[in-house]
């Protein structure tokens, strides 16, 4: 892409942006510079100097790189916010790798850095060599903490009361599940470990501010990682926290149905050997939690 000498209208003004945008976002080398070629061959230094002028301390590229660095270093460091489960189970050096690689693939498009880790399960799928041997347990650890994200500013509807629910024959009534509910089924205990290592981080942090702790206070064991096992979960909000519940897998088939717009009745049939007061008590649960809704 090559730029007139001067921007004269909205389509070259679109150029210019265009290529600023694909020289920030194109991945940097081992040591956090530019990388030497663009896609046609052209050095970065002449492409740099082919928009951006250089100043009385600085050089064009010199100059494009400090925004290079700004734009990769916050990305991966929303990465590192997010997911500190996960680089838990990688450690820091195949955390990196895979952040850089997961951020050449799936830039961020959004406005707000809240939609980053969207495609990372997807990712994990589709290079399940920069997980190994752990990928299992990656994936499960990336959909519990995307799934927290979703609860913490996903949309809420009106929810339903026990009234709203009593006055529809069950043969009939679909019930939907707020957008900010995730369900999982995990085969490790991602929930428990990914508490865990907040609390490591949270005290580890506490242990370095402390003026008076001895050097070797802040290096907390490794938090062991979680055997295989079925876990189903429920990811929530109430009251404007973040919680997450476990649930027996009935409970979980029923809430899954109701999600698929089965009516309550296609919903409880679907499971088997559960007695009526404890189907009862689910249900009251969940209106109480706030979980049921209209379906959308």
């Amino acid at each position: 892409m090559k730029l007139p000498a001067r921007q004269r209208t909205t389509r070259d003004l679109k150029s210019l942006q265009r290529l600023m945008t694909a020289t920030l976002m194109r991945p940097l080398t081992g040591t956090n510079r530019l990388q030497g070629r663009w896609t046609d061959g052209r050095t970065m230094k002449a492409v740099a100097e082919s928009f951006i002028k250089p100043n009385d301390r600085l050089t064009s590229i010199e100059r494009l790189q400090i925004y290079a660095r700004c734009y990769w270093f916050r990305l991966i460091d929303s990465l590192y916010e997010d997911c500190p489960g996960l680089r838990a189970v990688l450690g820091d050096k195949k955390f990196l790798r895979l952040a850089e690689a997961y951020l050449a693939r799936y830039p961020s498009r959004s406005f707000t850095l809240r939609n980053l880790c969207r495609r990372l399960e997807k990712f994990i799928r589709e290079e399940p060599r920069l997980t190994a041997p752990h990928t299992a347990l990656a994936r499960d650890v990336v959909r519990f903490e995307w799934a927290q994200t979703v609860a913490f500013d996903g949309e809420e509807l009106p929810p339903l009361t026990a009234d709203d629910i009593a006055d529809h024959p069950p043969t009939r009534l679909r019930l939907g599940l707020q957008p900010y509910l995730s369900l999982l089924a995990l085969d490790h205990g991602a929930d428990d470990f990914v508490i865990a290592v907040k609390k490591q981080s949270e005290v580890r942090t506490d242990a370095s501010n402390t003026p008076t702790a001895a050097p070797h206070a802040a290096k907390l064991r490794h938090v062991p990682l979680p055997k295989p096992g079925r876990v189903y979960l429920a990811v929530h909000r109430h009251d404007t926290l973040l919680y997450y519940k476990r649930l027996e897998p009935a409970a979980y088939r029923i809430l899954r149905s109701l999600q698929a717009g089965r009516t309550i009745v296609q919903a409880v049939a679907g499971v088997r050997g559960v007695e009526p007061d404890k189907l009862q008590a689910w249900f009251k649960n969940w209106v109480e939690l706030g979980w049921l809704c209209r379906p959308g």
